[in-house]
């Protein structure tokens, strides 16, 4: 199965879904592969914040298995 990637915000306006689907690695390499599919996200990228499986993740080696959920948050106005 692959990995569910939700996302919010500008992170979904640069892709245009609000989720996608990637093969299992790395967060690294799952967060890649959206950006060579989705070439807009690559600026949007590096204000991102991560959650793996619901906990925050900052690690980029960070494993995420078959049927892992990654949401990705960029900043958010507001308060």
């Amino acid at each position: 199965m692959p990995v569910e990637v939700h996302l919010f915000a500008a992170a979904r306006a640069a892709v245009g879904e609000s989720m996608v689907t990637a093969e299992a690695g790395t967060l690294e390499s799952v967060l890649d592969t959206i950006a060579e599919r989705y070439p807009d996200f690559a600026a949007v990228r590096p204000r991102c914040s991560f959650l793996l499986d619901e906990v925050a993740c900052t690690d980029p080696s960070a494993l995420v298995g078959d049927e892992s959920r990654v949401d990705v948050l960029p900043p958010f106005a507001g308060g």
